[in-house]
């Protein structure tokens, strides 16, 4: 089963809560979450920031939406082996924000909300993919991330048009 980490945009794309995403961008995060739940375990970090971001912005009634339904189900599943993993990561205080992010002249301005991902999946060994949806952060950076081996799937390249 493939590892995946997953930007809480793409659960909240797939709520149709996002203006500047349209169908195509909504059916595509839905097929994602569907496609995780089916194939594949998410990676979450040993501190639960992940957990507690989806908690911000995603509904854990499973209710009214699908992103809203996945987080539920993560939830619920947090600890079942077969659909997550708690990956030990360690937050610093200052810039960086994770030992596990790279300390990168080309990554210094990369949304340290963000950074938790990146931490994770690089701290995790597995090689997973990160899921975006609606983040232009995440195209600006993507040549740098990927030097580290961090590589970004765009569920919506589309909204990556333009971008630098």
């Amino acid at each position: 089963m493939a590892a995946v980490v997953l930007d809480t945009n793409v659960g909240i794309v797939a709520n149709g809560k996002t203006p500047q995403a349209g169908n195509d961008c909504v059916s595509s995060c839905i097929g994602a979450l569907v496609e995780i739940r089916e194939r594949h375990r998410v990676l979450l970090d040993d501190h639960g920031l992940v957990l507690a971001e989806y908690l911000r912005h995603l509904s854990p009634s499973g209710q009214p939406g699908t992103g809203d339904a996945f987080f539920k189900w993560l939830w619920d599943n947090q600890w079942n082996p077969e659909h997550c993993r708690q990956v030990p990561v360690t937050p610093l205080s200052g810039g960086r924000g994770f030992e596990e992010f790279p300390e990168d002249p080309e990554l210094a301005t990369f949304d340290a909300s963000d950074r938790k991902f990146v931490a994770i999946a690089l701290a995790s060994g597995d090689q997973p993919e990160i899921l975006n949806a609606t983040d232009t952060d995440w195209w600006h950076h993507r040549r740098a991330l990927s030097r580290y081996g961090v590589e970004v799937r765009f569920l919506c390249p589309q909204l990556m048009t333009g971008a630098r």
